[in-house]
Parts: C-alpha cells; sequence; structure tokens
C-alpha cells in the first residue's frame, strides 16, 4: 500500500474515499528542476488543492456528476529532493509503480512535464499495448535541451523510445516546436495539431487499449491561463475541453497526469481557479 504517511497539509475537497476504497489516486509531484523560461510549477499541487475548498462545488452540470460519487483518494504529495533529478524521477517512478500493482488509476498533479516519464516507465510494466495521450501546446521532442536528455523540453522523445512505435504517442493541440521536431512528429508520432477536433474524430481507434493522459496546462490559450512556465499564443478553450473529455469518455484511462501550472506567474489566482477546475472535470470524466 502507498505511504500513508504522505498526508496532504490541505487535502484536495471532494477526494474522501480512503485509499483502499480509491479507483482514482491523486497526488502530487511538485518539482520543477529543468524548467527552462519561467519556474514555480512545484507550488501547483498545494495551490490546486486549497483553490477546491473555497471555489469549487461538488457538482458539474456538464456531466451532470457529483465528484463525490466516485471514489478518489488524497495521497498528499511526494517528499521530493528537488535538487536531485535522479533521486525525483526514481521516487515518481516507484510510487506510480505502488500504484499501478495496488489496481489504482493515479492521478499525478504537477510540476513539469518531466514528472510523466517515470509514470509512463510504470505504467508499461504494468500494461501491454499503452497508449501516451498528450494534450499540450509543446511537442517535447527535442532530444537535448542544454546539454540535457531528461528535460520538460525532452519528455516526450524519451517517453516515445519506451514506448517503440510512434502510433502510440497520440499528441494534440500541439503549435509550437522546432522545425526538427515538427519533421520528427510527422515521421514518429500520430500528430493533431492546433486544436482537438481532428483527434476525436479517430479517438474510436484507442477502444480496447489502455491509455495514459497527460495534460500540459499549455494547451489552453494564454488569454485564460497565463500562469504556466512556457505560454503559446493560439491554444484551445474551456468550452473545447469539455467537448475532448466527452470524446474520450469511453476509453480505457489507466492515469493521468495535470502539469505545468506555475501558480505564483498569476498573482490574481485567475490561473490557479481555473486548473482547480480542469482537474475536476477531468477526474469526473474519466
Amino acid at each position: 500500500m502507498l505511504n500513508e504517511s504522505l498526508i496532504p497539509r490541505v487535502p484536495y475537497e471532494g477526494c474522501r474515499s480512503s485509499y483502499s476504497d480509491a479507483d482514482l489516486v491523486l497526488i502530487g509531484a511538485g518539482y520543477d528542476g529543468t524548467s527552462s523560461y519561467r519556474p514555480g510549477s512545484r507550488f501547483a499541487p498545494q495551490a490546486v488543492r486549497a483553490e477546491t475548498l473555497y471555489s469549487q462545488e461538488d457538482y458539474s452540470p456538464y456531466f451532470d456528476r457529483e465528484i463525490t460519487e466516485k471514489a478518489i483518494h488524497d495521497a498528499g504529495d511526494l517528499d521530493l529532493p528537488i535538487g536531485n533529478k535522479t533521486g525525483v524521477l526514481e521516487m515518481i517512478r516507484e510510487a506510480a509503480r505502488e500504484l499501478f500493482a495496488d489496481r489504482k488509476r493515479p492521478c499525478f498533479i504537477g510540476g513539469e512535464h518531466l514528472i510523466t516519464l517515470p509514470v509512463i516507465e510504470a505504467a508499461l510494466e504494468k500494461y501491454q499495448g499503452l497508449h501516451l495521450l498528450q494534450l499540450d501546446a509543446h511537442l517535447d521532442l527535442i532530444d537535448e535541451l542544454f546539454g540535457d536528455r531528461l528535460s520538460h523540453g525532452t519528455v516526450m522523445r524519451r517517453c516515445l523510445e519506451m514506448l517503440q512505435k510512434g502510433d502510440c504517442l497520440h499528441q494534440v493541440g500541439i503549435r509550437s516546436g522546432s522545425r526538427e521536431e515538427w519533421q520528427f512528429a510527422r515521421q514518429h508520432t500520430r500528430l493533431f495539431p492546433f486544436d482537438t477536433k481532428a483527434f476525436l474524430e479517430n479517438a474510436a481507434q484507442l477502444q480496447g487499449f489502455p491509455v495514459y493522459l497527460t495534460l500540459d496546462l499549455d494547451i489552453f490559450d494564454p488569454a485564460q491561463f497565463p500562469g504556466t512556465g512556457t505560454p503559446e499564443a493560439g491554444g484551445i478553450f474551456f468550452p473545447e475541453f469539455i467537448a475532448f473529455l466527452k470524446g474520450i469518455a469511453g476509453l480505457n484511462i489507466v492515469g493521468c497526469d495535470v502539469v505545468e501550472l506555475s501558480p505564483k506567474i498569476d498573482p490574481t489566482g485567475n490561473s490557479t481557479a481555473f486548473a482547480a477546475k480542469v482537474l475536476r472535470e477531468l477526474l469526473i470524466a474519466i
């Protein structure tokens, strides 16, 4: 069983099941050691939890359900050794392994996008034929960023190497990357750039496969979500996200993460409130 000493200082309102009874387990992984522009995503897990105490109802009118109707447990935050990247990745990997072994569906709150890598490594040990569904502004397919092969900008390249099959990586909403990354993606991944529509037309192809969903919050247009480390103009808006969730509702989502909220960048608190809303709808939908 996952270490129950990981008690959240502020629990996520709505996650009221015990660990043993839960299907979904929420767990924070606040690491931002490779952020290349605006850091601060290490503070996101607790900021999102605190937001749910005051600003959110349990009920989603989009799905006609309350989050309390689902068996969700908040396992708190991993006590990550922020300055030790190897140690951080190993701790996240071991937590994910334990969750998958206990037949739980983890939902990690980042942190930067690199936290996805050890979770995918653990998921591949559990699930054959795993597909990775990435909502993101960026391709994250650089081979090295500032000489580092383990970075938030290289994370999908490393995941792809583990998946071994390009048709198992579905990149949705992408609108930024180098020419080399775009060329690589067109040859090696399932690429659905700029919005979610083309992917949803093909989503049925994932029926019957285990799917891990990674949601980089910079998928959203910075006009409504400025509190992220690398904002990119031209993103999706909230109604399109709800349509996306409805479009994948029948898929076998075995785990997910929500990454790249940097709450202190947006002093209004609007980005944190937005991220909390996104997380609530995601947890209800899957």
